[in-house]
Parts: C-alpha cells; sequence; structure tokens
C-alpha cells in the first residue's frame, strides 16, 4: 500500500504554488474590511420626516436605516422643487445614519429626496421620499439615472452564480472520487479534464460576479463599469471574499495536477482539503449568512450546506458519466457501498444545514408563505423531498447488492437526481439574489408586508408595475418603463386608475410623482377587498401612447 503512494515528479513544484496561493488569500485576508452584522437594510426614519413640512429650509437631510450601509458614488440625492440639485457635497456615512448637507437657503416648495446604498450582504437597496419647506408645491423630478438596478444586470448575477455552483461541483466531484473511489486500472484523463472545466467554470464566474457586481450596485448595465467602481468592489469584503476564492483556487490548482496523474501522498491530500473546505467560506462571508443575526452560525451552516451540495452533486455526475460506463462490476461492488455511505452523510448535512439556514433567514412560518424567499424555499424544499426519494431508490439498489449487475437502472436513477437537483441549484441562484424573508417580513415602521408585482406589455413598452403591500388601506404604486430590449424608456406622461366594479367603485386616479425619466411612484387608497382593475397609460412621445391593464387581488 505503501509503494502506491508514490510522489510525482512535481510534487515540489506543486507544494510551492500552493504556498503562493496560500500567501495570496492572506494578503486578501488582510485587507478585507470588517463586515457588520446585516441584511438589506431598510429605510425606518427621516429628518425632515417623509411628507412632513418644515418651516426653514434644513442645512442637512438625516436618514437612518434598519442596518448600516455603504455608499454608491453619485446616488444619493436631493432635488430642489426647481429641478436642481439641492445637495452640497458628499453624504456622510456612519453605520446606519447617512447625512446628506444641504443648501440652508432653498427655496420654498417640495424636496426629493432619492437614495441608493449598499447594504451589508452587498445587494442594493433603493428609494425616494418628500418633504416641503414652507408649503408643498409640484413635487420635481429626479433627472439623474435611475436608481434601480437594470433587469438585466440582476439576471446575469443569478445566472453568474448559478454557473459557479456547477464548477464548483464538477471540480468536487472528480477530485473526491480520484482521491478515495477510482480503480487503479482506468484511466484519469476524462476525470481529470472534468475536473479542469469546474475550476475553469468557477474561475470565471468568479471573475463575471466582480465584475457585474460594479453595474449591480450602481444601477447600470452590463458593460457600466469603471475603473473607480471595479476598485471600490474590490476594495469590499464582497470583492475581497471573491479574490480570497482565487487565490484559493490558485493554491489547489497545483495539488490537483499530481492527483489527476495518480494517487497523492496524505499530506498532499491534507491541504488539499483544508483549501477546499476554505473555499467553501467564500460564498456565505459575500452573501446573506455574514449578515444574518447569527453571522458565526449562518456562515458555517452554509458552508457545510454547500459542501454538502458539491459532494452529492459532483460525486453523482462521476457516477453517471464514468463509474457506471467503465467499471466492472467487482469494482461497483466494492465502490457503491462507500459511495452510498458518503451520500447518505451528505444529504443528512444538507438537511441539517438546511433547517438551521430556513429557521435563520425566515425567522416564521407566516413568512414562509407571505414572502418571495419564503415560497422559493418552499418549492426549493418539494424538490429535494423528491430527489431524496430517487436518492433513497438508489441506495436500495445497492443495500440489495443488485445495483452492481444493474448499472443501467442505477445510472437512469442518478441522471433523475442530477436532473431535479439542477433545478435546486436555479432556486439556490435565485434565493441568494433575494431579500431573505425576515427582512421582507418585518414590520419596519409600522410598514405592513405584502407585495404584488408583474410586468405588463404593449407595442411600444414593458412596464413593471410594483404595489405595496396589496392590502386594503394606502399602497404604494411604483412603475418603471422599459423598451423591449430591457432598457429604461423615458416617459413623457403617465396616468393611472384603480376601479373595484365587483364592489360598484368607479375608477380612482391615482397621482403619480416621476421619480426619473423612465420611474414613477404614487399613494392610492384601496377601500375594500377583491381583484382591483389597475388601468394604465404611458405617452412616450408627442405621438406614441399605449395602455395596459392589470389586475391585483387585494386582500
Amino acid at each position: 500500500m505503501t509503494a502506491a503512494v508514490r510522489r510525482p515528479p512535481g510534487a515540489v513544484a506543486a507544494r510551492s504554488g500552493a504556498v503562493a496561493g496560500l500567501l495570496l488569500l492572506l494578503v486578501a485576508l488582510l485587507l478585507a474590511p470588517a463586515i457588520p452584522a446585516s441584511a438589506h437594510a431598510v429605510l425606518v426614519s427621516s429628518s425632515p420626516a417623509a411628507s412632513a413640512v418644515v418651516p426653514e429650509a434644513p442645512a442637512q437631510v438625516v436618514i437612518t436605516f434598519s442596518e448600516g450601509v455603504r455608499k454608491v458614488p453619485g446616488k444619493v440625492r436631493v432635488i430642489a422643487p426647481d429641478g436642481s440639485r439641492a445637495d452640497r457635497g458628499e453624504p456622510t456615512f456612519q453605520g446606519a445614519e447617512v447625512t446628506i448637507p444641504v443648501d440652508p437657503s432653498g427655496a420654498r416648495g417640495t424636496y426629493l429626496v432619492s437614495y441608493r446604498v449598499i447594504s451589508a450582504d452587498s445587494h442594493p437597496v433603493s428609494g425616494a421620499f418628500t418633504y416641503s419647506v414652507g408649503a408643498p408645491s409640484e413635487p420635481p423630478t429626479d433627472t439623474g439615472s435611475d436608481n434601480r438596478a437594470n433587469p438585466v444586470t440582476e439576471n446575469a448575477v443569478k445566472v453568474a452564480k448559478y454557473v459557479g455552483y456547477v464548477g464548483l461541483l464538477l471540480l468536487v466531484g472528480p477530485a473526491l472520487v480520484l482521491a478515495a473511489l477510482w480503480p487503479r486500472r482506468l484511466s484519469r484523463r476524462g476525470p481529470a479534464r472534468l475536473a479542469w472545466t469546474g475550476l475553469g467554470v468557477l474561475a470565471a464566474a468568479t471573475l463575471a460576479e466582480l465584475w457585474l457586481q460594479v453595474p449591480y450596485t450602481n444601477g447600470g448595465g452590463l458593460f457600466d463599469v469603471t475603473g473607480a467602481g471595479l476598485g471600490g468592489v474590490l476594495g469590499s469584503a464582497y470583492g475581497s471574499t471573491h479574490l480570497v476564492r482565487l487565490g484559493l483556487l490558485a493554491a489547489a490548482a497545483f495539488l490537483l495536477r499530481p492527483l489527476f496523474a495518480g494517487p497523492v501522498g496524505r499530506t498532499d491530500g491534507i491541504i488539499l482539503a483544508v483549501l477546499g473546505g476554505a473555499a467553501l467560506f467564500t460564498w456565505p462571508l459575500a452573501g446573506h449568512a455574514a449578515a444574518s443575526p447569527a453571522p458565526a452560525v449562518s456562515v458555517v451552516v452554509d458552508a457545510v450546506h454547500l459542501g454538502g451540495m458539491a459532494v452529492w452533486l459532483g460525486g453523482l455526475v462521476m457516477l453517471a458519466v464514468f463509474l457506471l460506463r467503465r467499471a466492472d462490476e467487482r469494482e461497483l461492488d466494492a465502490i457503491l457501498p462507500i459511495w452510498s455511505r458518503w451520500a447518505a452523510l451528505a444529504v443528512a448535512a444538507l438537511l441539517l444545514a438546511g433547517t438551521v439556514q430556513g429557521l435563520i433567514e425566515v425567522a416564521s412560518p407566516k413568512a414562509l408563505v407571505d414572502t418571495t424567499y419564503g415560497r422559493l424555499l418552499l418549492a426549493k424544499i418539494v424538490l429535494f423531498a423528491l430527489v431524496v426519494g430517487v436518492a433513497a431508490y438508489s441506495r436500495a439498489l445497492v443495500r440489495r447488492r443488485v445495483a452492481a449487475g444493474r448499472p443501467g437502472s442505477m445510472r437512469r436513477a442518478v441522471v433523475a437526481e442530477l436532473a431535479i437537483t439542477a433545478v435546486v441549484l436555479g432556486l439556490s441562484a435565485t434565493l441568494v439574489q433575494t431579500t431573505p424573508a425576515r427582512t421582507a417580513a418585518a414590520d419596519v415602521a409600522g410598514a405592513p408586508a405584502g407585495y404584488f408585482s408583474t410586468t405588463l406589455s404593449s407595442p411600444i413598452y414593458s412596464l413593471q408595475v410594483e404595489l405595496d403591500p396589496a392590502e386594503t388601506g394606502n399602497n404604494s404604486l411604483h412603475l418603471y418603463a422599459y423598451t423591449k430590449d430591457n432598457r429604461p424608456l423615458p416617459v413623457q406622461e403617465w396616468k393611472v386608475t384603480a376601479a373595484l366594479p365587483s364592489a360598484g367603485i368607479e375608477p380612482i386616479t391615482v397621482p403619480l410623482l416621476p421619480l426619473s425619466d423612465n420611474h414613477a411612484t404614487g399613494e392610492v387608497n384601496l377601500p375594500a377587498r377583491g381583484d382591483w382593475q389597475l388601468r394604465l397609460t404611458v405617452r412616450t412621445s408627442d405621438i406614441d401612447q399605449a395602455t395596459v391593464t392589470a389586475t391585483v387581488p387585494i386582500k
């Protein structure tokens, strides 16, 4: 057994490369700023208060969030009644409080405060409100860039995260199987190619996430990236964790080469396992987990959850693509029972970590069904239960000692597991970009929970409609106009009415406040439950105008 563990000629170079990667990791950790325990901040108060009328112009506007926030350059603005900028100089960020200096000799009338900031879990938070000096006037329009993220960029971020998950399991699966389960007589070339592909995909996805974080935080398109913006991302906790990941991948690459050539020594295997374990922590440290109410617990369970996923799915890929096709019955008879135990442990880790994670992020049973995050989590649980059922069938084949003699049945079960878990990975990529249920369901500043969102299409525009909280009483309406290729579309005039024919309520005109060229908001009181009919007319030029309708269920 000892003779089989020969060190390949490149072992010294491999360890040197690993040390170099670890040094890069150390530098990134030293440069990483501290990250506060918060997530998806929401505005809780302001001075002057929203919609307030003050006798004299204030020298500053103070907005306070539920958690600490960071600055997005140029995205915190105060607009005077005549449409000019009333803010003077850069705003000051101190934890959850943002102070905006304004012109104290400002004119009478209504002022618009718009903001876009970054919460501790790297997600942008935007909004707007008004206050008046002396007496209200026609609200001004913010002619600056839209404070809302580009939908193309938001979807690209989700795709990059999904691709990163795929790269991780394609790397972990071959490395694990080659280190412990691969038959000596079989060539390692195929699994090695798969692992190198996974490493490349994971590195590319990590670089893509760093690039996309710039327009995602600034609210721009895919290529709205500047040197200053990229520098800001790289200097943040989000950027530092991604740089750490790249450093760990570089270090691991040097140790993977001898593994792909043949068995490696115990020391090299331990170093490789440590590098892999450390890399798993870069995902939760750059997301919701690091900003949860219990960050230490969340980070650990998130890393365990991700590791269990990579081991389970990566091993399934190796079974489906290589072992069940190439290994003979004697080899499968030895391999499958071991793999079955590993898979059971991985699934148990997934269940335990997922349960703890769900309790922290959802916080209440009501939030599980009343928030987008909760509903996505429920869908993930249903699919996970289905895939566990398929896995139980595979494990039953192994226990009855018939899997090795029926590789076709085993392979079909494995492919079914992979197909379902591909959808689960998609839900996971969406979940990490969705406001946690504990935040979305929170009753901040007395605001009730609830939400309605839809996208309506006409021949000349696409209109995103958001109504919050979609309940009886006061509701906030937000409208975003886009071209057919999802670019912001300037609007010259907005008109909206709301009616409830079943209760005999005639159309109510909704007064709208343009916040930017393609974004308007308004407040409407909906006095009764039922399916309200919204009629929305958008005029984009002197002759181009179209009307769309939406049915909104009000609870």
